[in-house]
């Protein structure tokens, strides 16, 4: 199971929310490239970076931050928010992501996402944002009335390279991670998960690897690992256990 520590960009900072509020947010550093050079050298083998701007307005508004990431470290990021047609996909991976995070469009319009794993097979990730098994969109700003393991099933066979799921309710709150929702959500469908949302120590990362075997192949840990709940290097020595 990979650790990979995550990286909030609003305005150029660093910054998390409380269950994706953008009026609880907390700013850690006006340098998001200091803060991935931390988790690399921690032993971070791969960085979720998630553009907040770009998940409200719908187009990607840190490109520049998450270049200079880019070119910064040398371990493969993830890149999620706002990325809703073609043009930003090439972008992002002429830029040299490694992976871009597929979310909002995934309801909007299937034969992007269809057309993106195509272009980019093994390289688009899922990202299912969830509240009580229910998909939220639009930064989580806005509640649907669609079922997110029927969302996902949508898409299996098109060479994803992962899903993404994010307890909404859990994330940025250190309650714990939703262990049976994941694992509920990981035995229903054939693509590999990512847990995301409420990582609060090194339990959570017990009980995850307890359910890796159903398909959890990683987690996204931020909050924890800000507020010093939980060492990255503990989170990794774990996961190999």
């Amino acid at each position: 199971m990979i650790i990979i520590p995550a990286i909030d960009l609003k305005d150029g900072r660093c910054v998390r929310l409380k269950q994706g509020d953008f009026n609880r947010l907390t700013v850690y550093s006006d340098d998001p490239l200091h803060i991935a050079r931390i988790w690399q050298d921690a032993g971070a083998e791969r960085i979720h970076v998630v553009d907040l701007d770009g998940s409200l307005t719908g187009s990607p508004r840190n490109k520049d931050t998450i270049l200079r990431i880019v070119n910064g470290i040398g371990v493969p990021i993830q890149v999620g928010g706002g990325i809703r047609n073609m043009e930003a996909i090439d972008i992002y991976m002429k830029m040299g992501v490694s992976r871009v995070i597929l979310g909002t469009m995934a309801l909007k319009d299937s034969n992007f996402v269809r057309e993106a794993c195509e272009i980019y097979r093994s390289r688009i990730i899922l990202g299912i944002d969830a509240n009580e098994g229910m998909v939220a969109v639009q930064g989580w700003t806005e509640q649907t009335s669609e079922c997110a393991v029927e969302v996902a099933r949508r898409f299996e066979g098109l060479g994803l390279d992962a899903i993404v799921y994010t307890d909404i309710s859990r994330d940025g709150m250190e309650t714990g991670v939703n262990i049976e929702a994941t694992k509920h959500f990981a035995q229903s469908v054939h693509v590999p998960v990512i847990a995301s949302g409420g990582v609060s120590g090194v339990e959570d990362i017990k009980r995850l690897r307890d359910i890796e075997r159903f398909g959890v192949t990683g987690v996204i840990i931020g909050k924890a690992l800000y507020s010093g709940a939980l060492s990255l290097e503990e989170a990794i020595n774990l996961s190999k256990d």
